[in-house]
């Protein structure tokens, strides 16, 4: 018998969510996703500080100094994880930019450029890397500027249908709704548990799914942030689903059959309404729907003070 995983990448291409190679080796997934606390608990580790002291030693003489030359290294850092990682995968890997630049269009705007010329400087194509941006209007606005450079982007931190359309409607590449976010949050408010089924964060994701399917969006759905097995192959069949080594050993482990749970060709038949959002109804759906507000928050909140370690501990080698 196959295993679950090998079932998997039969239904849905598999993205390894870590920044940690060895793992990527062990499960060949097509793509890898990165962002400031995976990188952040890596560049901590001994076997990856060559990549650190590389790239600070390749930046001491950029003629920058302070926060910008900080600011210079640690863009070069989660580049030199990302180029790491693109010897591995066959497929893409995804940069986040500066979490603090989430309500900041022309920041982000500027900061994904910035990558991606390092990127480019290195030999890697546009096609081969995603530039991850939060999902608040100001980040979709940035990844609508990108995408018509060649820039592809994939929005995180996504946790609602109206970001998810307001996404489609900008033609982002990729989306990444966090389904074991959602989960939390769901538990933590109503006190109970939920059968994979039932789980708040796949019907979301499912809901997400079928709305692009059935009003043919091309921008992929990526499901991202999982809490067990059980909501991985309740999604068998999404376009891309990123996930954590412990998560895929799990799915290595099994050789129960899986079958596939979102059909494309099944969604179209759905009657579904559609949707439009400019600014003022996105931000009031946004604010009308209490756990994509708190979660969407909570994560920006997270990632910013990651990057801020990142940021320490790169001043630290520059002293």
């Amino acid at each position: 018998m196959s295993t679950q995983l090998d079932q998997l990448k039969q239904l849905t291409k598999v993205v390894a969510d870590t920044g940690d190679f060895e793992s990527m080796k062990a499960y060949k997934p097509q793509d890898a996703t990165t962002n400031p606390s995976l990188i952040l608990a890596a560049a901590s580790k001994p076997e990856y500080a060559p990549l650190v002291d590389k790239a600070v030693a390749d930046r001491k003489g950029s003629g920058l100094t302070g926060a910008k030359q900080v600011d210079d290294v640690v863009d070069h850092i989660l580049v030199n994880f990302g180029l790491e990682i693109l010897k591995i995968v066959p497929g893409r890997v995804s940069t986040e930019t500066d979490a603090r630049l989430s309500f900041d269009t022309a920041g982000s705007i500027a900061k994904g450029r910035q990558l991606i010329g390092i990127y480019e400087k290195n030999g890697i194509s546009r096609d081969r890397v995603l530039i991850k941006i939060a999902s608040t209007w100001e980040g979709i606005k940035a990844a609508e500027v990108l995408e018509k450079e060649g820039i592809h982007c994939n929005l995180t931190l996504l946790f609602s249908l109206a970001q998810a359309v307001a996404c489609a409607e900008g033609g982002i590449q990729l989306i990444s709704p966090f389904v074991g976010r959602i989960l939390d949050w769901f538990k933590a408010s109503t006190k109970k548990d939920y059968a994979p089924t039932e789980d708040p964060g796949v019907v979301s994701v499912t809901q997400i799914y079928n709305y692009y399917k059935k009003f043919g969006h091309k921008t992929e759905v990526m499901g991202a942030s999982f809490r067990n097995k059980g909501e991985i192959t309740e999604l068998a069949g999404c376009d891309l689903l990123t996930i954590s080594p412990a998560l895929l050993g799990e799915l290595q482990a099994s050789t129960d059959p899986l079958t596939r749970k979102l059909d494309a060709v099944a969604a179209q038949k759905l009657d579904i309404a559609k949707r439009h959002y400019d600014e003022k109804t996105f931000r009031y759906e946004l604010n009308d729907d209490a756990m994509a507000t708190e979660k969407t928050a909570d994560g920006i909140r997270k990632f910013a003070v990651d990057i801020v370690k990142l940021e320490a501990l790169v001043a630290a080698k520059l002293r």
